[in-house]
């Protein structure tokens, strides 16, 4: 077996020729997409100091990764029912917002309800698993990095291995049965939003990668997945149908193709899904007072607005590893990620009457606070933001953002 390092089109030239790679370890900081490298290299070093100001937040992270050193592995052929290929290492899930037809004989085809989740998708367990996994894998990563405590990388490796390797346990780099509707299809593009816990997962392969118990084999084997995975959310009927999407799932199918070109090494294609998001994202998404009509005609407007605008300003994370401002991007007319966030701040601050769209789910305000902290950083000479920005109320000390930077920057 050959181990050579990588940067940039390297990796992809390498991965298709069929070489053997294995990433350089950084000296101190991680290479990561999401998360901010120099804030983990920085909490690491203070955690190492016993510096008090990190000391709830480690603590409640340890916590956790200790439970998640106790988790089952996580794997699409628990699910108790079989797709339609046949074969269990393929994601199935149900689409959440369709239900039985009254009129029609035993329900079908299934009539679509927006916002009302059928209990009925909770029978089949992938997309709950997908999220189980992500989850425990981000914490065990973040643990072992900033702790070096090399329990948690082992036992991180041994959950991504069950994902994405193994041959009884391994899922299939397709979402071919995604969010499937009953009497109508077997999948739909719109299934792919669930995979986009895995730009998670990619930092957390990122972090272990610092850790001596990582298997460098496994980096290589993972990254042809994501290779195939990549392949097929740009030629399938069903990737093609998300790329297409003028809502937040076009917003998603963009974040899960820049973060997993990253991680590939293939910049130019990250730096080409980023560069159309100016136009294909934010121009087609926000209107010039920073109203998102997409999202605003779901029964969940703030719900989905505020979703929109979290994945809006994730993206412009990534243009910013690239060279690519999404942040300050604004059309002639005024169209711009800093116009949604005004639009929708004085709302979460009670400064505007209640909220004058649809929201059958819960009201929560709060939810804007982490997108308001991650653009914070970008905008410091704005007066009219800077006046909405300081409002946002600190974290709790209990809160693992506080370390990891990045998807919450402020």
């Amino acid at each position: 077996m050959t181990l050579v390092g990588f940067s940039g089109a390297a990796l992809a030239g390498a991965l298709a020729l069929g070489v053997v790679v294995a990433p350089e370890v950084p000296a101190s900081r991680p290479r990561v997409l999401l998360l901010d490298a120099a804030r983990l290299a920085a909490a690491k070093e203070a955690i190492a100091r016993h510096e008090p100001a990190v000391a709830a937040a480690w603590q409640a992270l340890a916590a956790d990764a200790d439970k998640a050193l106790r988790a089952s592995r996580f794997s699409v052929v628990d699910k108790g029912v079989t797709p339609p290929s046949g074969d269990k290492h393929d994601y199935t899930s149900q689409a959440p917002y369709f239900w039985p037809d009254p009129s029609k004989p035993g329900g079908l085809p299934y009539i679509r309800r927006d916002g009302e989740r059928n209990p009925e998708i909770n029978r089949i367990t992938d997309h709950r698993a997908l999220d189980g996994f992500a989850g425990s894998v981000e914490t065990l990563a973040l643990a072992s990095y900033l702790s070096g405590d090399q329990r948690y990388a082992r036992k991180a490796g041994a959950l991504l291995r069950a994902w994405f390797l193994d041959d009884a346990t391994r899922m299939n780099p397709n979402l071919e049965y995604a969010q499937f509707v009953p009497g109508v299809n077997t999948g739909r593009g719109i299934g792919l939003i669930e995979t986009r816990g895995l730009t998670r997962v990619v930092d957390a392969i990122g972090l272990l990668e610092t850790s001596p118990a990582w298997r460098a084999e496994d980096s290589v084997s993972i990254r042809r997945w994501f290779e195939r995975f990549v392949a097929w959310m740009q030629e399938s009927r069903n990737g093609r149908d998300e790329a297409a999407a003028r809502n937040n799932h076009g917003t998603y199918y963009d974040l899960q193709l820049a973060s997993y070109a990253l991680f590939l090494g293939r910049d130019a294609l990250a730096r080409d899904v980023l560069e159309n998001a100016r136009e294909k994202r934010i121009r087609v998404q926000i209107e010039p007072d920073g109203r998102q009509p997409l999202e605003l005609a779901r029964t969940n407007a703030w719900s989905y607005s505020v979703g929109n605008l979290d994945g809006l300003t994730l993206l412009a994370t990534l243009g910013d590893r690239v060279g690519v401002d999404l942040w300050h991007y604004t059309t002639g007319d005024g169209r711009s990620i800093r116009a949604a966030l005004l639009n929708l701040a004085p709302y979460a601050f009670g400064e505007r009457a209640a909220w004058p769209h649809a929201q059958i789910g819960a009201w929560s305000p709060q939810s804007l606070f982490p997108v308001l902290r991650r653009a914070a950083p970008h905008f410091p000479d704005d007066a009219e933001l800077r006046r909405v920005l300081v409002r946002v109320p600190p974290r709790s000390d209990t809160d693992r953002r506080t370390l990891t930077g990045g998807q919450e920057n402020w």
